[in-house]
């Protein structure tokens, strides 16, 4: 009898996907406070035992979650000025997706506390996208940080301070001002 190449336990097959896309439709939906790992198990149609033996905590599961949404940055341009640009503003529109915004800020809240938090984030979300900037713009890790931090940080501030994403308009200036500044 040939042995078995599937792993012991229940196929694992669309569970990830379907926790994913029930964490971004509860934050959105909810907010991101009101997101818990109860509504977000119950809107998967899971046990909350089967989140928790993925993820231990809250943030570790909005941080997998985040990790999936983005995927690779596409890092696409003739030259550094148009790679820039493109990266900002897939990043302005991945922010602008229904939950992500709301995760995203809610996440880093919640990790302005928590040490654990702060670690899961800078190594599962941020040193990925970091490394693969710092390559393509040849930039060191300090340039690249300030970088994401001007980014994210004004997009997530305007999320936080409007609900809304930043206009086309809005995001063309943060380019501008990007580019003068590190391109």
């Amino acid at each position: 009898m040939p042995a078995s190449t599937r792993p012991p336990g229940r196929p694992r097959t669309g569970v990830d996907a379907a926790v994913f896309a029930a964490t971004l439709r509860t934050v959105h939906e909810l907010g991101y406070a009101h997101a818990t790992v109860d509504r977000i198990a119950a809107a998967a149609g899971i046990a909350k035992t089967t989140v928790y033996r993925r993820w231990p905590s809250k943030g570790a599961l909005i941080t997998a979650c985040l990790v999936d949404a983005f995927g690779p940055v596409p890092l696409t341009g003739a030259d550094r000025s148009a790679l820039l640009a493109n990266a900002i503003r897939w990043i302005a529109a991945k922010i602008g997706e229904p939950g992500i915004g709301a995760a995203f800020a809610g996440v880093f809240t919640d990790a302005v506390n928590d040490p654990a938090l702060r670690q899961v984030l800078s190594t599962q979300l941020q040193d990925p996208y970091r490394l693969v900037l710092q390559d393509a713009l040849d930039e060191p890790e300090h340039r690249v940080l300030f970088f994401i931090d001007v980014v994210v940080g004004t997009l997530l501030h305007r999320m936080g301070m409007t609900g809304e994403p930043m206009t086309t308009t809005d995001v063309d200036a943060l380019v501008d001002m990007v580019l003068r500044a590190l391109g």
